[in-house]
């Protein structure tokens, strides 16, 4: 962002997005539409920036709750919107009057749909979850007529759509189990089009799915992780090279920040809160104005790297809530307010969102959600 701008933020690439996007509706083909999950603020990448840069490309937003379909609506976007949430009764009023699609997998969400239709005097657009397998939001199957009669008997609602989620489809090589989950939902729709309901809109597909298996497409797949040019998983990577798939997703997100000072170190100095780490040799420090606040976690304390002027440079010691440190000794020239890069790439110099999660010992969703919303994001 440069001079003038805040201490950290985060860039967002255009380019990236759209030419992501475009690969996975040219892998869903031209009878399936692709959603654009956005939710959690667009996966760390910035809600709005990001549902502006994709909608001439996608054909539906998915949202976790009201409140991010409420802000897509004020942005200017159009096209459906899916909240694949839980929306609690006393906003699903909101949610129809704007028009949103919203997600239902009780009796008790159904009855508080149709008496929020019904006041709204608008009509409440429906997908149905159904559980398969992965033991979180959904209906079973033995639940599923119930819910049938109950929106048939409410002139106010529309049974849209039936989805479910596969719980391993990413993680392994082996998918029996989302086979079975895949059969499950087959069942599911049978149950509902025996109490007369044929949903335009059917979906199972996370991005694993889209990439591998087109028999889990129907006429919509979900798209998330992988529109930011993310890999769900080693496994999916691997899967799609190994079925000859020429996809190359490009990182969408790079997290920059800005030195605050630079100070000469003698060897055994000891850095940060709690002296678990000292200057293993007598050079340079600097100060990074950026935190555990701002999502760079506090487990990267001694382990972490980031790239100054093209070169990779340590963490030492534990980050702090608003700055933590870096060894800047075999880097010629350093000064305060140079650009550091915390997640993206200089040159062939880089450090991806899996670096960070291998550090952590989590998964690279985790660390593009967790940076802080309240940082700017820029489209570049």
């Amino acid at each position: 962002m440069g001079k003038g701008g805040p201490k950290t933020w985060v860039e967002i690439s255009k380019n990236a997005l759209v030419s992501n996007a475009k690969i996975f509706k040219r892998r869903a083909g031209a009878s399936v539409a692709v959603m654009a999950v956005v939710k959690s603020n667009a996966y760390g990448h910035g809600l709005v920036e990001v549902a502006k840069t994709v909608q001439p490309h996608l054909d539906w937003f998915g949202v976790d709750n009201v409140d991010e379909g409420l802000a897509l609506r004020k942005a200017g976007i159009k096209k459906p919107i899916l909240i694949l949430g839980f929306t609690p009764s006393w906003r699903m009023q909101d949610a129809i009057r704007a028009g949103l699609r919203m997600t239902v997998s009780t009796r008790e969400q159904v009855h508080a749909a149709k008496s929020a239709a019904k006041k709204a005097a608008k009509r409440g657009y429906l997908h149905v979850k159904a559980e398969t397998g992965t033991t979180r939001q959904g209906a079973e199957l033995r639940e599923l007529p119930d819910i049938a009669e109950m929106i048939k008997s409410a002139k106010h609602l529309v049974l849209e759509g039936l989805s479910t989620h596969y719980a391993n489809i990413e993680d392994a090589t082996d998918h029996d189990y989302a086979a079975g989950q895949l059969e499950t939902y087959q069942n599911a729709l049978e149950i509902l089009e025996a109490h007369g309901f044929h949903p335009d809109v059917k979906h199972t597909a996370c991005t694993a799915a889209a990439v591998l298996y087109p028999d889990t497409h129907f006429n919509l797949v979900r798209v998330g992780i992988g529109l930011y040019g993310l890999w769900p998983s080693l496994e999916t990577r691997l899967g799609a090279q190994a079925k000859g798939l020429e996809i190359e997703l490009q990182p969408a997100l790079a997290w920059k920040t800005t030195i605050a000072q630079v100070k000469d170190v003698k060897r055994g100095t000891p850095v940060s809160y709690g002296l678990t780490e000292k200057m293993p040799r007598t050079g340079k420090v600097a100060v990074l104005g950026v935190g555990y606040w701002d999502g760079y976690d506090r487990g990267l304390s001694s382990v972490g790297e980031v790239v100054v002027r093209g070169r990779k440079a340590k963490v030492l010691g534990r980050v702090c809530m608003n700055m933590c440190m870096i060894d800047v000794t075999d880097i010629p020239d350093v000064r305060a307010e140079d650009e550091v890069i915390l997640l993206g790439e200089d040159g062939r110099v880089a450090v991806t969102a899996d670096d960070l999660a291998h550090h952590l010992d989590t998964i690279n969703y985790e660390i593009v959600t967790r940076i802080n919303p309240l940082l700017p994001r820029k489209l570049v």
